[in-house]
């Protein structure tokens, strides 16, 4: 699934579009099917599955990097798109500038999405410890001249920007060259680095009572939003539900119970249908579903195929899901593939088409 992006013609010299086999999932036009995630290619990718926020080069994009933004929608959330850009070196560095308000990549953005850091906010430096695969990265002063309400968003944009590169799994802040102990208005405390455990759109669970919280387990849920245009795409939520130390299971039956009512997102799978089985081994989620999630041509929505393999991966770790409907592993899309075999996670969301 692809989204359109408004640009001047200057903006996008040098940039390509994706190869197909590796845009993963992304948005949909009105009146379109829903475009290709990594198609079910088995074991034949044992050793070769490509990490969140890299991409597999071919002649036609050797000047350009798919890179992962967290950017603020029209309704308030943190989504990630994935746009094309030359390939440089210090990319991470790079990535950032796309994260600033009114920034020289503003026109490079999809409609209905903005960039979440403060406007005037330079990344000094950024710094990646190979060993730990930890990022520091020093903002300029302007960097603390953000509303509270926008605080968390912030942080959550620019951890998981940075922590979809496969060198680069924690994040630590500073601001002119001094370490944030916790940021100016809401007091987020950053005394340890961020991680992708801080959780994106943090929500409760309906039926997770107040004094449960500080035993509830986060588990994060692809669900869609759309576009003024009609433009569907992935937004991750972090949902706190009861203290459960199977996350996968937790996951799906999560989604199945759809977005809380004051969601303005879309649900992914019929509130019908059942968790029959997961299991997990040797980096394979098996999830077996009851045939409620199937059309009437017995065929599975694709959105519903990404959803459930987007948010397995993001809680388990697990590199592929297989997945059954009613013990049968012979499952198709209605992007009209075989999900027959074990399928990777997409190495990125939401790509936007040039």
């Amino acid at each position: 699934m692809t989204f359109s992006a408004k640009m001047r013609g200057a903006a996008i010299v040098g940039l390509v579009a994706l190869p197909l086999l590796t845009t993963g999932c992304g948005l949909l036009k009105s009146g379109t099917t829903t475009g290709q995630i990594d198609p079910p290619q088995g074991e034949i990718l044992t050793g070769q599955d490509t990490a969140v926020g890299a991409v597999e080069t071919t002649d036609a994009n050797e000047m350009s990097k798919g890179i992962t933004l967290y950017l603020k929608d029209a309704n308030n959330y943190v989504a990630p798109v994935t746009l094309n850009v030359p390939k440089v070196d210090g990319i991470a560095k790079m990535t950032l500038a796309y994260l600033v308000e009114d920034g020289e990549y503003k026109d490079l953005l999809p409609e209905g999405f903005t960039a979440i850091l403060p406007k005037g906010t330079q990344v000094k430096e950024l710094n990646i410890d190979p060993k730990s695969k930890l990022a520091t990265v020093d903002f300029s002063k302007e960097f603390v001249n953000y509303n509270a309400q926008d605080e968390r968003k912030i942080l959550e944009a620019v951890t998981y920007t940075l922590t979809g590169f496969p060198t680069i799994q924690s994040v630590q802040i500073r601001v002119e060259g001094k370490a944030l102990t916790e940021m100016p208005e809401a007091a987020t405390p950053l005394d340890e680095p961020l991680t992708r455990g801080m959780g994106i759109n943090i929500e409760k669970s309906a039926d997770l009572d107040a004094s449960e919280l500080g035993n509830s387990s986060p588990v994060t849920l692809y669900f869609l939003g759309k576009t003024e245009a009609e433009e569907t795409y992935f937004v991750p939520v972090t949902r706190l539900v009861r203290r459960t130390d199977n996350m996968a299971q937790a996951a799906v039956q999560q989604l199945i119970k759809g977005p809380l009512s004051s969601s303005q997102l879309t649900s992914v799978m019929d509130p019908g249908a059942q968790v029959l089985q997961v299991a997990q081994q040797e980096g394979i989620i098996t999830v077996n579903l009851s045939g409620e999630i199937q059309t009437p041509e017995l065929k599975v929505p694709s959105e519903t195929l990404q959803s459930v393999i987007l948010s397995l991966t993001e809680n388990t770790g697990a590199s592929k899901v297989q997945i059954l409907i009613d013990g049968d592993k012979e499952v198709s899309g209605t992007d009209e593939q075989s999900y027959s075999k074990p399928v990777t996670r997409p190495a990125h969301v939401n790509p936007v088409e040039l």
